[in-house]
């Protein structure tokens, strides 16, 4: 095994950690904002207006952090893939060759067509 396989090797184990404890992280503090709702709830004891309070808070923070984590991973793995090089790079687009206007029978450029019309405005 050469060096680079090995730096490689390591290189992709590093990243199957981050990925593992970053979610279990994640997984774990999900689960302790849901035990603290839980507990808040039970002790408030049938507050309606205040449980609904609790439990939107603790929705918000569940899928504040699981959104955070899963968007900060892909930016992560785009940008790595990319310094490897591993993503193929896109070519400028060419600008189209200009094909020379039909002729009509008389010798003369036949006219050029309309540009569609706009569509409608609707009334308010």
């Amino acid at each position: 095994m050469s060096r680079d396989d090995a730096a490689a090797l390591r290189d992709t184990e590093l990243e199957k950690d981050r990925a593992r404890y970053g979610l279990i992280a994640v997984v774990m503090s999900n689960v302790a904002i849901a035990g603290v709702a839980v507990f808040g709830v039970w002790r408030l004891d049938g507050d309606k207006a205040v449980i609904v309070g609790v439990l939107t808070a603790a929705f918000t923070a569940v899928s504040s952090m699981t959104t955070a984590y899963l968007g900060i991973k892909a930016v992560s793995n785009t940008a790595r893939s990319i310094a490897l090089g591993s993503v193929p790079r896109r070519e400028p687009a060419r600008p189209a060759a200009k094909d020379p206007a039909p002729e009509t029978g008389s010798g003369s450029p036949a006219p050029a067509a309309e540009a569609p019309a706009p569509p409608a405005q609707r009334a308010p």
